[in-house]
């Protein structure tokens, strides 16, 4: 079945090569387009996709509150941030709204419709550079409570290479599993670490 997709993003141009984008590749579909956070708003819940690209700086209302309150009536539909801004500021409000993605637009098609792949099955893309500034954010910042004692070996690699900004497929590959082994993993993670996102998983494990 093919992923449903649609897209939140003002510049007419851009939204309609995204769409072109999206409906020309196998597995696939557009499935609405808006150029407002309140146009969406107000047509998502009958359109039902499974992964909503938002920009940020829309007119009205902006991505950020979009993906806030889209995730409040709409919680299982994944929404990716597709933005110009790498400021930590812009990310982490993004991902703190429920953004379960953060890629820049200047990002190729390839890498496009990988990351709204790894969004529906579940994973967290960003680009590397965005992962380093989340890392980074999080080594700067005071020393957590949480601890990763109670994760095994395995679980500890998982981990490491979850902070290091590799997408589930990659470290399948670095650690010669499977992706769904990987999923398992990370899923054993969340609960011993007691966080929901992959961003307060990387957050415990470098303030460990």
């Amino acid at each position: 079945m093919s992923i449903s997709v649609s897209i939140v993003e003002d510049n007419d141009k851009l939204r309609a090569t995204l769409a072109r984008v999206i409906d020309r590749a196998d597995g696939f579909r557009c499935a609405s387009q808006y150029a407002s956070a309140e146009d969406a708003l107000a047509d998502l819940p009958k359109v039902l996709p499974d992964v909503v690209l938002m920009d940020i700086n829309l007119p009205g209302l902006n991505g950020v509150d979009c993906v806030r309150r889209l995730k409040a009536s709409l919680p299982k539909v994944q929404a990716m941030m597709l933005t110009v801004y790498e400021d930590t500021e812009n990310i982490f409000n993004a991902l703190a709204a429920g953004a379960s993605g953060y890629m820049l637009k200047r990002s190729s098609s390839k890498e496009l419709l990988e990351a709204i792949r790894e969004v529906h099955r579940g994973g967290s893309p960003m680009t590397t550079h965005i992962a380093r500034k989340v890392v980074q954010s999080f080594q700067r910042s005071a020393a957590s409570e949480a601890s990763t004692e109670a994760l095994s070996d395995r679980e500890q690699q998982v981990l490491d290479l979850l902070a290091q900004g590799l997408i589930y497929k990659e470290i399948a590959d670095k650690l010669g599993i499977s992706y769904e082994t990987v999923h398992t993993y990370i899923r054993r993670i969340y609960e011993k670490l007691q966080v929901r996102t992959r961003t307060e998983a990387v957050a415990k494990f470098l303030q460990r």
